[in-house]
């Protein structure tokens, strides 16, 4: 998923085919492909209706007006006035009881419930639609605990009869546990579930039989080692929710439980775009609860974390950062509530409010319904406006939507142009997964070397048997913007896949690399992915920031890391001794291969000089550098310390080191790595730290390539 820009220095395109964890099988990209246009007459009509729902209340006392009428109501998008074609007012106090004849086959309860009652989507009308989302991969137990305690006691004390509540969890998949049903009973143990503290006499698992929102998942065998690291899996979780109630027309409320969104593996800017937009286009308001309640944020940090080193836990720096991490759990969880109507609840222990601020902002409403003026299906992101003629009303709805955008099969003009258009959009195409990693090397003093990767899925891609081979072609586009949205740098390339049957692509992943020469700064990254068989494109956005390294006490470049080295005759940082580290972005490896490491070190400090020393000799450095593998509060592996003692980067002043890290003695499971770097010259130093997760090797297959053999641990020339 990518973006377009002005080109500086777009490096020479890589091209790899990987299995998790796999060796690389590396193809020159082709030239592109040539298309030939479709003609014909395309009659073009705009039929889809924009809905959205307005609470008008009493500007003074807050209280609900009701009796308004259409003419009382004017809809603008993007300043410009819009028909109204539809209105309705809808309001719990008309909602009539659910039929008792429609119920699902759970047995009764101990307590003497009756069977479960689900709603039919003909009675839906006139109720408060609420769903409970649990994200039970996000919160510890004592934060599940309060999360459970507070639905059950509204589920007992506060529903009302015009309130219909389904169910749904995020764990290992996403599951419904509840279709939309007033019977208290069933939720109450349902819920229960989540911390062991349901009822008995209920059947596990309580299914809907009427199919209104469906058990969604979407994660291919492929590219399961992304999603192990990808913080977006909750808004693929929110977004096929969104999807699965847009068949229900009226206004639908979410109460999303999580303890955060970590925003530090495979991040995705377009995935948070993309879930927006399906709640928005769903008539979902999303209420985002924390259910870590109010937390003290000290400056030593709590005791998941290890003891401090250096001055940051005397002169704030640590309290900051601790801050920083905490806020950063919340910020999408803001935006996900703002952008939808609804509202975020942080740092308190109450969660009562949150289910108050659903039945408040869901007793009445008025749905306005227009079919746009702007024809444009260019995914542009429109504000909604809307006045009332009467004075003394306050107004709430939704502030905008983005408009819809679609993949037109023509000529190879108009394809290249919705390539453009799509990079062009604010609201990302998300049809096919894309992922992508992004490191940077110092060139010079004022300009940096940055390698980007993308990863497409094997699945993702329709091939097609052409000969004996299996063919597919990817068109790709991306852009580099600065903080003041000016495009710095562009890449346009299409790629031809040619590859043996024996490969097995469609299991493993597609893996392209290109690069841009940049100055110090901030950025945006956009890449656009296309297969063109289907026209399904993916995106993926990034922000990167390029470090000042001038006042930095070590000067230090990203540290890559891979699974693999391929021989390779290019000229660039990523190639050391003939060959080049392919990046594994995911941070997944197998026990059956090395963990290889590559970074450099800038401008290091020289010793001084021993007495009697020729003046034209080069005083030497002194770089230690090394590897430690960290599971829970144990070491569990350090690698061998690598010294440097002199420049091995003619030209840019700068110290490559590799490391090798074989895994074969490791246990599968998450480790943190902390890399160890000391000047000891200058007497500074530098621990970063990151995440891996270490697999059990995949079987034995006729086809997968040799494993290499162990080489010696890596040193810095």
């Amino acid at each position: 998923m990518k973006r377009c820009g002005q080109r500086i220095g777009a490096g020479i395109a890589l091209l790899a085919l990987l299995a998790p964890g796999e060796s690389a099988i590396f193809a020159q990209n082709g030239a592109p492909v040539s298309n030939t246009p479709q003609g014909g007459f395309t009659l073009k009509a705009n039929a889809e209706l924009v809905l959205t729902n307005v609470v008008a209340r009493d500007a003074k006392t807050g209280a609900l007006v009701k009796g308004l009428k259409q003419s009382d109501f004017k809809i603008y998008e993007n300043g410009k006035e819009q028909r109204i074609d539809t209105f309705d007012f809808e309001s719990v106090d008309m909602a009539t009881p659910l039929k008792e004849a429609t119920v699902s086959g759970l047995a009764a309860g101990s307590s003497g419930s009756k069977a479960v009652v689900v709603a039919k989507p003909e009675e839906l009308r006139n109720h408060r639609l609420i769903v409970m989302f649990f994200d039970l991969t996000s919160m510890q137990p004592e934060d599940l605990e309060r999360s459970v305690d507070a639905a059950q006691d509204f589920l007992r004390t506060k529903m009302q009869p015009a309130d219909l509540v389904a169910l749904v969890s995020l764990g290992d998949t996403l599951n419904v546990d509840q279709d939309f049903t007033a019977d208290k009973n069933a939720l109450i143990n349902e819920v229960g579930a989540y911390n062991g503290t349901e009822g008995q006499g209920f059947a596990e698992g309580a299914n809907s039989n009427t199919n209104q929102v469906e058990d969604t998942t979407a994660y291919t065998p492929d590219e399961s080692e992304y999603n192990d690291l990808n913080t977006d899996r909750e808004l693929f979780a929110l977004r096929a929710i969104s999807q699965s109630l847009s068949k229900i027309n009226e206004k639908k409320s979410l109460l999303y439980f999580s303890g955060g969104i970590s925003r530090d593996g495979i991040e995705n800017e377009a995935s948070l775009r993309a879930a927006i937009n399906a709640a928005v286009r769903a008539d979902l308001a999303i209420y985002s609860v924390d259910t870590r309640g109010l937390q003290a944020v000290t400056p030593l940090g709590d005791a998941s974390t290890g003891s401090l080193r250096g001055q940051s836990g005397f002169n704030g720096g640590s309290l900051l950062n601790n801050m920083n991490q905490n806020f950063a759990t919340q910020e999408v969880m803001a935006t996900l509530s703002s952008d939808t109507g609804g509202k975020a609840f942080f740092d308190s222990n109450d969660f009562a409010p949150a289910f108050l601020q659903v039945q408040k902002d869901n007793s009445a409403y008025y749905a306005i319904g227009f079919h746009s003026t702007n024809p444009a299906r260019d995914g542009k992101y429109r504000k909604l406006t809307v006045k009332i003629d009467r004075p003394g009303i306050k107004l709430e709805y939704r502030p905008g939507y983005y408009a819809p955008a679609d993949f037109r099969h023509s000529g190879k003009e108009d394809r290249e142009q919705e390539l453009e258009d799509q990079l062009a959009s604010d609201l990302p195409a998300t049809d096919m997964a894309v992922y992508m990693g992004a490191m940077y090397f110092l060139l010079d003093e004022n300009r940096f070397f940055m390698p980007v990767s993308l990863v497409v899925p094997g699945s993702q891609i329709p091939f097609v048997k052409g000969g004996d081979k299996d063919r597919a072609t990817l068109d790709i586009i991306g852009a580099v913007t600065d903080a003041a949205n000016r495009p710095v740098g562009r890449v346009r390339d299409t790629v031809k896949l040619n590859l043996d049957p024996s490969l097995q692509a469609r299991q493993k992943n597609i893996q392209y690399t290109t690069s841009f020469n940049l100055p110090p700064g901030k950025y945006e990254i956009k890449f656009v992915v296309r297969e063109n068989q289907t026209g399904r494109m993916g995106s993926f956005i990034a922000d990167v920031t390029l470090p000042d390294l001038k006042k930095a006490p070590l000067k230090m470049s990203s540290i890559v890391l891979a699974s693999q080295r391929e021989p390779s005759k290019k000229a660039d940082p990523l190639v050391r001794n003939g060959e080049e580290y392919v990046p594994n972005i995911s941070h997944v490896f197998r026990e059956d291969q090395h963990m290889y490491l590559l970074y450099e070190i800038y401008d290091p400090a020289r010793e001084k000089a021993a007495e009697g020393a020729p003046k034209e000799a080069k005083a030497a450095i002194n770089l230690l550098s090394s590897l430690e593998l960290i599971q829970g509060s144990t070491k569990v592996y350090e690698t061998p310390i690598v010294q440097a003692r002199s420049i091995n980067v003619e030209g840019r002043d700068a110290v490559s080191i590799e490391l090798d890290v074989p895994l074969s003695g490791l246990k599968p499971g998450s480790y943190v790595c902390q890399l160890n770097v000391i000047d000891d010259a200058a007497g500074s130093f530098a621990f970063p730290r990151f995440a891996v997760l270490l697999r059990a090797p995949a079987e034995a297959s006729p086809t997968a390539p040799p494993a290499a053999q162990p080489p010696s641990t890596g040193g810095a020339d």
